[in-house]
């Protein structure tokens, strides 16, 4: 199951000569979200289409649109479609609540975007339609080209008050696009809003590039790609395109994840012989091992308070999950037992969950462990799964899998019970999601 570079579920990608390209503009690689499992009783709420002040026809972004969509791929509400609403209010004083008590709606959110020059004040209001009492409102501004992402942060506020859990709307992923061309096989690392919309290629390569893992602070990506015909670790700025190589050792460099606070980097490393669990530190490139054993360590990820790496290993006889002191001495704890192989570990955001791949009778899949009673619940029914990633709330985990002959990104929340699917618009297999952080302003 764990192959020389240890890539995700015992895959094995060829390794060749590639010809890089950095490209740092928009790209088309949309993703398209299909719920494949939603919430029994999800809740219903009228999300109205904002009214527009301005001297075009619309505005750049449709707020409420996008709104809506954020809450229905949540799996948590189900927005009124535009054909069921009532009225049209575009603010507080034009709400008739009865009539919205009528229809079953229990929340209602009204705004309006006003063009003012070349930047726009978009304001919101989120109701209780039964207590007829503002529940959240905001006026914000913005250029045109950050209004989609404005209207993320008002669904994340919108979520947050419902549900009194944070929103990661307004939140990144990265993802791995392979697709065949002309010149052959082409593989692209992106960075997109989790509605799959805005797409940024951070890299383009003629061979594979893996294990995209995000910094702590959401600006810098590590990642796997191959030159001169072996693995290498880069860090690359996806703002900027600033990309420096940080591992390029003999033999294996893999499996990058960054410490939670960002100063290092713990990887996979055969430079001494053996796969191995290295913690580089990115100011001074010192590294420090952490493991010692005959099997093959690789897959490390850190704990959120720092203090431990979780890792997986084969020295049990089969690829199982254990765990070990971030600052290196004592002996490994094995994390997993049941199940015939658990890969791919990766910590929940507070630290109380596990999630994992676990395969068993040939087929791979999500599961999420309770760190505490140590129960595990399988989230998913598909037969090839990897790569899981938590969102940074803690809600969602994403991960890659195969529909239909093709590698396709899915999200599943971590009690089952909401399911997307997530496809390339433009054809080609995705592969390897990295859910981004929280960006430093909530």
């Amino acid at each position: 199951m764990l192959s020389v570079d240890l890539l995700k579920s015992g895959r094995m990608f060829l390794v060749a000569l590639w010809a890089l390209l950095l490209i740092n503009n928009p790209a088309n690689a949309a993703l398209t979200i299909e719920i494949t499992k939603g919430q029994q009783g999800a809740l219903p709420i009228a999300v109205i289409p904002f009214g527009w002040q301005g001297p075009a026809p619309y505005p750049p972004q449709n707020v409420a649109a996008i709104i809506a969509n954020d809450l229905t791929i949540s799996g948590r509400f189900s927005p009124l479609e535009e054909k069921d609403l009532i009225a049209r209010p575009t603010e507080g004083r034009q709400v008739n609540f009865r009539d919205w008590r009528l229809l079953g709606a229990p929340n209602i959110v009204v705004g309006k975007v006003i063009a003012e020059g070349d930047r726009y004040k978009v304001q919101f209001q989120l109701f209780d339609v039964y207590r007829e009492i503002q529940q959240v409102g905001f006026s914000f501004e913005a250029s045109g080209k950050d209004l989609r992402r404005l209207a993320h942060k008002i669904s994340d506020l919108i979520y947050e008050t419902l549900t009194g859990e944070r929103g990661a709307f307004a939140t990144r992923i990265a993802y791995i696009k392979a697709k065949d061309g002309q010149a052959g096989r082409m593989y692209s690392l992106f960075v997109a809003d989790v509605d799959g919309h805005d797409a940024q290629l951070i890299v383009r390569s003629s061979h594979p590039l893996m294990s995209p893992s995000w910094s702590p602070d959401g600006t810098r990506l590590a990642y796997v790609s191959f030159e001169n015909g072996r693995s290498m670790i880069y860090v690359q700025n996806v703002l900027t395109g600033e990309r420096e190589r940080v591992s390029a050792f003999k033999g294996i460099n893999g499996a990058p994840t960054w410490s939670p606070d960002g100063k290092r980097l713990a990887m996979s490393l055969s430079k001494d012989g053996n796969s191995e669990i290295y913690v580089m530190h990115l100011g001074s490139k010192r590294l420090r091992r952490l493991t010692n054993h005959y099997a093959i360590d690789t897959e490390p990820t850190w704990s959120p308070s720092g203090d431990f790496i979780a890792f997986t290993s084969d020295r049990g006889g089969r690829p199982q999950i254990y765990q070990i002191s971030a600052q290196g001495g004592g002996k490994a704890e094995r994390l997993t037992y049941d199940g015939r192989q658990n890969l791919n570990p990766v910590y929940s955001p507070d630290g109380k969950r596990l999630a994992m791949i676990r395969g068993e009778g040939g087929s791979y899949r999500v599961a999420v462990m309770d760190l505490e009673n140590k129960m595990t619940q399988i989230l998913t029914d598909a037969r090839l799964d990897e790569s899981p990633s938590f969102a940074p709330n803690g809600s969602m985990v994403i991960y890659a899998t195969e529909y239909m002959g093709r590698g396709v990104l899915s999200a599943v929340s971590v009690d089952g019970r909401v399911q997307q699917r997530i496809g390339l618009q433009e054809g080609g297999d995705a592969r390897e999601p990295a859910w981004g952080p929280f960006l430093s302003n909530k």
